[in-house]
């Protein structure tokens, strides 16, 4: 059975849809099984894996409104063990269009047990806002990722976010833990990216991931190639950070020591 993590924050710019192709392209190149949800109506996840929004037939919007069967909207990508479940414009809609429906907070969780033994993770973009699909998102997983970019303002709007997912424990999914908090966009020239860490890992201590993602070029310019940054270059740091991030998750999890040779690469 497949472990869910969303990837969420509601502000936006902070590495979130990266941080989703290239956790979940990491994970699969270690050779675990692994699906993409794009749950955000910009759809950029699934752009930045080499697919046209405008060409999907089938997206998480009909699998969460019109209950189409989601391995009918799953699509494979040129990365092996690695799966799209795509994401469409028409996601924009779709919270309005779910309000009347019965239990539609969790939507997402009932689409996502249907496909879950069939992974080992699930990686779920969550869209930059705390609306009915990200909720969905957060009660349909087992864990959450927050990403925090390196920047002023970075702790702005954090808490909001994590007394929404206090609520989620609370009211919708009591098992719901918080994976980790993952720096990102970190430039070793500025003081103020050496701050942030500073003060972040002041505050919230053991939920900071040790991998921090560094600021790259590589990493930038991947997405207008539609591939992860591993497929666009091995060696760059960025594609090392996040490998790092992947082989970190799997030691958080138990899994390294007993799949040692996935783990390497």
């Amino acid at each position: 059975m497949g472990k869910i993590i969303a990837i969420a924050n509601q502000k936006g710019g902070v590495g979130k849809t990266t941080t989703s192709i290239n956790l979940a392209a990491s994970l699969a190149v270690l050779e675990y099984k692994t699906l993409l949800v794009d749950a955000d109506p910009q759809a950029n996840s699934t752009s930045g894996i080499g697919f046209d929004p405008r060409n999907i037939k089938a997206s998480v919007y009909e699998c969460l409104v019109n209950d189409l069967p989601p391995r009918e909207a799953i699509q494979a990508t040129e990365t092996p063990f690695l799966d799209l479940l795509p994401a469409h414009i028409d996601l924009v809609g779709a919270e309005i269009e779910m309000i009347n429906l019965n239990e539609r907070e969790y939507k997402m969780k009932k689409m996502l047990d249907e496909v879950k033994d069939d992974y080992d993770f699930i990686i779920i973009d969550c869209s930059p806002s705390l609306g009915l699909i990200t909720i969905n998102a957060l009660t349909g997983s087992d864990s959450v990722i927050i990403p925090v970019q390196c920047e002023y303002f970075a702790l702005e709007g954090l808490g909001k976010l994590l007394n929404t997912i206090k609520i989620v424990q609370n009211r919708l999914n009591t098992n719901l833990e918080i994976e980790g908090i993952l720096l990102t966009m970190y430039d070793v020239r500025l003081r103020l990216s050496n701050q942030v860490v500073e003060e972040v890992r002041t505050h919230f201590t053991e939920l900071v991931f040790e991998t921090i993602i560094q600021r790259n070029t590589r990493l930038s310019e991947a997405p207008s190639f539609g591939i992860s940054v591993i497929m666009h270059d091995a060696s760059c740091k960025g594609a090392v950070n996040y490998l790092n991030l992947a082989r970190e998750i799997l030691q958080k999890n138990g899994l390294v020591e007993q799949n040692k040779e996935k783990a390497i690469v």
